[in-house]
């Protein structure tokens, strides 16, 4: 039978009686941990198997870490990382290699705690008007050099043994607003898209797992990349993105509507999973019940993302630190 079209999370350290239940009924995709979720070292173990055992199959578990602001592992579990816009900054014409061995040891970090999946390479284009919440989290202001240092990214996670999820499909950096908060509008002309914001993803457009942006790009559709049919028709044949899509959290503000609403309209409009956070139980069994399970596609692309998980390469992960170091780009000590 094919997965759930979700990907869902948990309310606390380890899954309640009514979780357990409900994601076996549910079967979804994946799930993904937030901070709440994180104590010790056992504990994240024991839950990532909780998660597994519920299914009843190794499912991908995920997570956002970043560096920066944006990462869940937090010492003792992981390292204090700067930010990917600071690494950049700092190493300069070796930022490719930097943001490698950042990533790397990421997925180090991830690994041994039983999480093989994390939301990056972000290969948003920064510019003059990228809203705070994005810009430090970006690579770069040229979209050559933001795709070559997301491969770099993408790769250190592969060889670390995790899955990276390509986004935010096809393009956050010219957002001025937080779509946490509200809804983005993009005025930018097609032709500028495709030049400048839309090719760092076409670079990348081999990648086993995507997330959408839920942002309006006017010279093309009037909703939301999310729920457009017509932006799921872009990325698959113009990027040429043949990955799993998994939309970002549908519970953000720049989204409107019932849940189970959405949910819906994401999947009619291309989507493959739906991502829900910070919900009640209820609204997940709702979510799970209005996004189904994934249709022939959905599944082969599932598959094939699952199929990307590959043991990690032997690395000296204190030699890469040093070298990071070196470079003045590791992580901090407090």
């Amino acid at each position: 039978m094919a997965f759930g079209a979700t990907i869902l999370d948990a309310d606390g350290l380890r899954l309640s009686a009514a979780e357990r239940t409900f994601f076996a009924e549910a079967d979804p995709f994946g799930f993904i941990l937030f901070a709440r979720n994180i104590d010790t070292p056992d504990q994240v173990r024991a839950l990532c198997d909780e998660m597994r055992d519920a299914v009843g199959r190794d499912a991908p578990i995920l997570i956002d870490q970043e560096g920066g602001r944006v990462q869940r592992l937090r010492p003792p579990l992981g390292r204090n990382w700067l930010p990917p816009q600071t690494v950049a900054e700092r190493t300069g014409a070796a930022a490719a290699e930097a943001l490698y061995l950042q990533y790397r040891i990421i997925a180090d970090e991830l690994r041994r705690v039983g999480i093989d999946a994390n939301c990056a390479p972000l290969v948003d284009v920064a510019g003059p008007d990228t809203h705070e919440f994005l810009r430090d989290r970006c690579y770069g202001v040229e979209p050559g050099e933001v795709a070559l240092r997301g491969r770099a990214v993408a790769d250190g996670l592969l060889e670390g043994g995790v899955l990276p999820v390509l986004k935010h499909l096809p393009g956050h950096g010219r957002a001025q607003a937080d779509s946490h908060l509200a809804l983005p509008v993009v005025a930018a002309g097609r032709q500028e898209l495709g030049l400048t914001d839309f090719a760092p993803f076409e670079a990348l457009s081999d990648l086993p797992m995507g997330m959408t942006a839920h942002l309006v790009y006017e010279a093309i559709d009037a909703l939301p990349a999310t729920l457009s049919p017509c932006m799921m028709r872009l990325i698959r044949e113009e990027i040429g993105f043949d990955g799993l899509i998994m939309t970002d959290d549908i519970s953000m503000k720049a989204l409107t509507g019932a849940l189970s609403d959405i949910a819906r309209a994401s999947r009619d409009a291309g989507c493959d999973v739906v991502l829900l956070c910070n919900a009640t139980l209820e609204e997940r069994r709702a979510v799970a019940d209005a996004a189904g399970r994934l249709d022939a596609q959905g599944q082969r692309r599932a598959e094939a993302a699952l199929a990307a998980r590959r043991a990690p390469d032997e690395v000296d992960i204190p030699a890469l630190e040093a070298r990071l170091s070196a470079m003045n780009a590791g992580p901090l000590d407090v």
